[in-house]
């Protein structure tokens, strides 16, 4: 398990690394997002191939609101076979919050604040 949550770092960060993945990566417009706070650090998300049997794995990075060339990244997942980590990801740690209209706001609590 762990390395393979060692290869899967390793492969966001070489996707990440050629400026054309990481471009096209860009998240530039987030549906429902309705927070009169603006969305003020990066966020890219794609698919990475798994190299073990030809499938591909769903990611979402979201940098630090401070400085993402300096501060720690961390790689989350919820525990348990079958549980999205997006779950936590709109409900705990991640930057953002679903709302019970659906609509997005910002999470005063997220893991990419200082």
């Amino acid at each position: 398990m762990l390395r393979t949550m060692a290869m899967m770092t390793v492969a966001v960060a070489l996707a990440l690394a050629d400026g054309t993945a990481a471009s096209s990566h860009k998240i530039t417009t987030l549906p429902g997002y309705n927070d009169a706070k603006p969305i003020n650090f990066d966020q890219y998300a794609g698919h990475i191939p798994l190299p073990s049997n030809g499938q591909k794995m769903f990611y979402w990075l979201v940098e630090s609101e401070s400085n993402p060339s300096t501060d720690p990244l961390v790689l989350w997942l919820n525990g348990g076979p079958g549980c999205s980590s997006l779950n936590g990801f709109f409900t705990e740690l991640g930057p953002f919050v679903v709302q019970s209209d659906l609509s997005v706001k910002r999470n005063p609590y997220a893991w990419n604040r200082k």
